[in-house]
């Protein structure tokens, strides 16, 4: 017996293009990285807007999901700034606090000022420099975070200050004769330096008349490794001036 003739293969029409922009809800929805996806949108629009300016709604919209994952993921809007926040937080200071461990191991009793703010500043701009766009909204998301009077204060002790104590432990090696106050003085003003120059508000471009960009952050972290190294030898180094 002859076997029957497969039937003619069938046609199929080629796939429709991939269009871009936000998926629609059902899928973002049923996606493993939903959560990933919520943080993305907070952290751009907390970046540009602040905390007051951004609403559980908007985040959503953008996101492309229902409010209501936002709740379950993070319960309220303070709870999702602060996983925001968190996010990236870690991998910065993990990757300091490596670095200074790293340098101080390898250097010893020969660590400079210089070397180790090298070692501590240079993570942050590296990553604003080519970690893409989320680094970005991430780096402005600091600097508006560290000005602020409400809560900036306590977010910033409760993810930034065990590096920055590690930081101060080093430094004290290398001027064992700093008082702790004149260390955290020190420290202070660098700090807004440091968000202030990783937010690139563009002001120095202006103010400079084009001669010096904020986005040239590979020139700013060099500037600023020589410009804290001389500050802090200042501020440590010499007796506070006399009041009177």
């Amino acid at each position: 017996m002859t076997k029957p003739e497969a039937p003619p293969a069938v046609a199929r029409p080629a796939p429709a293009p991939a269009k871009r922009g936000r998926p629609p809800k059902a899928r973002a929805e049923g996606t493993a990285d939903t959560r990933d996806t919520i943080l993305d949108a907070a952290e751009d629009l907390f970046s540009k807007h602040g905390f007051y300016g951004v609403t559980i709604r908007e985040v959503a919209r953008e996101a492309g999901i229902d409010t209501a994952l936002i709740h379950y993921y993070f319960v309220s809007k303070r709870g999702l700034f602060d996983a925001v926040f968190l996010r990236r937080a870690e991998i910065w200071n993990n990757e300091r606090v490596e670095a200074i461990n790293r340098y101080a191991r390898n250097m010893g009793d020969a660590m400079t000022l210089e070397g180790l703010l090298e070692a501590f500043l240079r993570p942050p701009f590296e990553w604003s420099l080519k970690g893409g766009p989320g680094w970005k909204h991430y780096s402005a998301l600091v600097a508006q975070t560290n000005a602020n009077p409400t809560f900036g204060g306590e977010i910033m002790a409760r993810y930034y200050d065990p590096a920055i104590h590690r930081m101060i432990d080093l430094i004290r090696r290398v001027l064992p004769e700093a008082r702790d106050q004149d260390l955290y003085w020190a420290w202070h003003n660098l700090s807004g330096a440091l968000t202030l120059t990783l937010g690139e508000t563009g002001r120095l471009d202006r103010l400079s008349g084009g001669l010096c960009r904020s986005g040239d952050l590979e020139t700013a972290c060099d500037y600023m490794v020589r410009f804290a190294a001389a500050g802090f030898r200042a501020v440590c180094e010499r007796p506070p001036p006399a009041r009177g």
